[in-house]
């Protein structure tokens, strides 16, 4: 899935909650000074700028295939080389990295296993390939309130329960099948606090994602019963979410 949207919004939408991951998984991939990094799907530039912090602007190469979250991510960091791309198809030769991660996006990819395949391809023998998914499948999420209301409103909606990497396990299979060694599975999670139910609502009404289409594609009457069903299932604010993402390591 591509984002045709700006980045503001995305950055209102998920970044509130990205930009609190990004340095666990830096963290579990061991990025240090002296890596050359690849941010896969790299959207406006939550990680970049974590990567960046840990080994400078000339040694992180990024990827998205959304041009205004490329055109985004080259504004907010200029010294970085950041190019519009899938991650199925890489635009770079075979071993350039130390570490190339995948924040929030394997869900997202097209084809999964050639996303990660390709991952692996670009990262040097024994290099740290890692990536992460909220546990959509488990109702662990940031986005899970929103998706328990829609679908007791339509229980026939598809969320994003079923894509690849949001149950347990998935990643640990799709990582293993790319054929990574040493393959490890955890969760990272992050908490958010919001101060009103409109803070946190209206990112969805922004069209990011399938929760934002989702929205999006709802007339006012069915819009305003999923907002008050929402609100009807969340804590009086101010309130607190807690999310997990899974995630993988393995080795190239």
């Amino acid at each position: 899935m591509s984002f045709a949207v700006p980045a503001a919004a995305y950055d209102r939408f998920m970044g509130r909650y990205s930009t609190l991951l990004s340095p666990q998984l830096a963290d579990l991939a061991g990025v240090r000074d002296g890596q050359r990094v690849l941010d896969v799907g790299c959207g406006p530039g939550a990680l970049i700028a974590e990567l960046v912090e840990r080994v400078g602007a000339s040694a992180v190469s990024a990827v998205d295939p959304s041009e205004p979250f490329v055109v985004a991510a080259r504004e907010r960091n200029p010294a970085v080389d950041v190019q519009q791309a899938f991650a199925e198809q890489l635009p770079f030769p075979g071993g350039m990295f130390d570490v190339t991660l995948a924040q929030l996006v394997v869900h997202f990819m097209s084809d999964p296993a050639a996303g990660v395949a390709e991952m692996r391809r670009v990262t040097r023998q024994n290099g740290v390939v890692a990536a992460c998914v909220w546990d959509h499948a488990g109702d662990q999420g940031p986005l899970s309130p929103f998706w328990e209301a829609a679908r007791d409103l339509d229980p026939e909606l598809e969320d994003e329960s079923r894509l690849m990497g949001s149950s347990e396990g998935d990643l640990f299979r799709l990582f293993e099948s790319a054929g990574l060694a040493e393959v490890e599975e955890t969760a990272l999670s992050v908490r958010v606090e919001h101060p009103s139910f409109d803070e946190w609502w209206e990112p969805f009404t922004l069209g990011v994602g399938p929760a934002g289409s989702h929205v999006a594609g709802l007339d006012a009457e069915r819009r305003a019963r999923l907002r008050e069903h929402c609100r009807a299932l969340l804590p009086d604010p101010p309130f607190v979410l807690a999310a997990i993402a899974w995630t993988a390591r393995g080795l190239a």
